[in-house]
């Protein structure tokens, strides 16, 4: 850097420095977004309480929505665990059965190879076994009964190298029990903080 600004008056020399500075903070920035961690906004209720979108939108119960920081290197030394928040890219199907396409946030539930069904209570099972989902609340679960009865008794077979993924306010939430499974290489990243509004801020 001194090479470039050792033969300047002062003046332009600190200017120089300042917008080199400037730039390789932005270039920082952009590369850190771009490749490992990316910050997203909560825009529909599919996952509360979990997490927040805002109202005066349908279904939402805060003022402001949740922005969230995925991680997406973890998925390329780690794989899927079932559990997680993700981000991903939704499939062509989901634009025509739930109206929006673009970029989801939900829990990941079925792993490749795995089945899933819902019993008729709301309840979660994969290959025979009820998943533990104390992120659920009750009341959330009977309303997904009461709006959802086409779900209760189906089965989901999870194909290699696709996920299945739900919601956790699973009564207003498009998932993949209407549109489907998606692809690994949808996957953008692990949902590991939320950052905004500070009431909410959360360690993943």
């Amino acid at each position: 850097m001194r090479w470039l600004t050792n033969r300047l008056p002062r003046p332009w020399a600190i200017a120089v420095d300042w917008v080199v500075t400037i730039a390789g903070a932005i270039v920082l920035v952009v590369a850190i977004e771009h490749w490992i961690v990316g910050p997203y906004r909560i825009p529909s209720a599919s996952m509360e309480p979990t997490l927040n979108c805002a109202h005066p939108d349908a279904g939402c119960e805060a003022r402001f929505a949740d922005r969230i920081l995925a991680c997406k290197l973890c998925y390329d030394i780690s794989s899927p665990k079932r559990g997680q928040i993700v981000v991903f890219h939704t499939t062509p199907r989901t634009a025509t059965v739930c109206g929006v396409g673009g970029t989801y946030v939900k829990r990941l539930i079925g792993l490749p190879g795995d089945t899933v069904r819902e019993d008729d209570h709301g309840f979660i099972w994969v290959d025979g076994k009820r998943l533990d989902e104390p992120y659920i609340q009750a009341s959330r679960r009977k309303q997904d009964v009461s709006a959802n009865p086409s779900y209760l008794g189906h089965v989901w077979h999870v194909p290699k190298g696709q996920y299945f993924f739900l919601g956790d306010n699973r009564g207003d939430s498009c998932d993949s029990r209407a549109w489907g499974t998606v692809p690994r290489h949808n996957l953008i990243g692990r949902a590991i903080a939320t950052y905004w509004p500070p009431n909410r801020i959360t360690i993943r």
